[in-house]
């Protein structure tokens, strides 16, 4: 994997290479750790954010958007966006930004918004609403571990179709029945802001907002295990699901920090 040697300014960033939902960046601290961590990373991005950068990512949201062009000043963020889309982070110069989002190959701007972007933070931008009231949103990502022993986990409901939900972490092993939700009354559009829990591995759950399960409680939602990192903060993005008869939840989670002695 090549480093990038790449010198941003104001309206030229980097163009950002679209991923899938999946968490694959590992967040290198300093160039004089990017080196050899880079023979140990096969399938990791790495991005360099040094002292005098920002760094900024996508996030389509929008279930009936077109395709979208994302552009920081005049410079493009990434191209062509779809539904579901999650785009790596783009390092750019502190500064402030008109954000906007247009309809792809074209200049015709569907949603803008302007950020004040500081050193050494991170950003996701998230598209999102149905295409009659696109929004745009900027927020601010974890850059820093989460508290010894826990994992830092920011839920953000963005299901236009499905009504509120109660959310359970289920831990390897145990029934939902014996546990209480992490948060509840999850309703779009809103951001949990980051929740400190347990390091662990875990299976989210999703049930309607006031759900007393029992064994016959049939989920809105249930994701696959998933072994959280100790100290790492992740994104969960609550999407609507399509192609289906009946309206659905569907569930993007995206690594905002890794601490750099996991593996790939």
């Amino acid at each position: 994997m090549p480093v990038l040697d790449y010198k941003p300014t104001a309206d030229s960033p980097l163009l950002a290479k679209q991923s899938d939902a999946r968490p694959h960046r590992r967040r290198l601290q300093t160039l004089a750790l990017l080196a050899p961590a880079l023979a140990a990373m096969t399938g990791c991005q790495a991005v360099q954010n040094t002292q005098t950068s920002t760094q900024i990512r996508v996030i389509d949201a929008s279930p009936d958007a077109p395709g979208l062009d994302i552009y920081a000043g005049t410079g493009a963020i990434a191209y062509n966006l779809g539904f579901g889309t999650v785009t790596s982070y783009v390092t750019l110069l502190p500064g402030v930004y008109t954000l906007t989002a247009d309809t792809a190959g074209s200049k015709q701007v569907l949603t803008s918004a302007k950020a004040t972007l500081t050193t050494s933070n991170e950003y996701t931008v998230l598209i999102s609403n149905l295409a009659s009231n696109l929004q745009q949103l900027v927020l601010t990502d974890q850059a820093q571990a989460a508290p010894s022993g826990q994992i830092a986990l920011r839920f953000i409901d963005e299901a236009t179709r499905v009504s509120a939900v109660d959310v359970y972490l289920v831990p390897a092993g145990a029934k939902l029945t014996s546990l209480t939700p992490v948060l509840t009354n999850v309703s779009f559009p809103s951001n949990s802001g980051y929740v400190n829990v347990p390091s662990g591995t875990y299976t989210l759950v999703l049930v309607p907002t006031g759900t007393v399960p029992t064994s016959t409680t049939v989920a809105t939602y249930t994701g696959a295990q998933v072994a959280y990192t100790g100290g790492s903060a992740t994104t969960i993005v609550m999407i609507d699901q399509q192609l289906v008869t009946t309206p659905g939840l569907q569930v993007i989670s995206v690594a905002d920090y890794t601490s750099p002695a996991a593996t790939s």
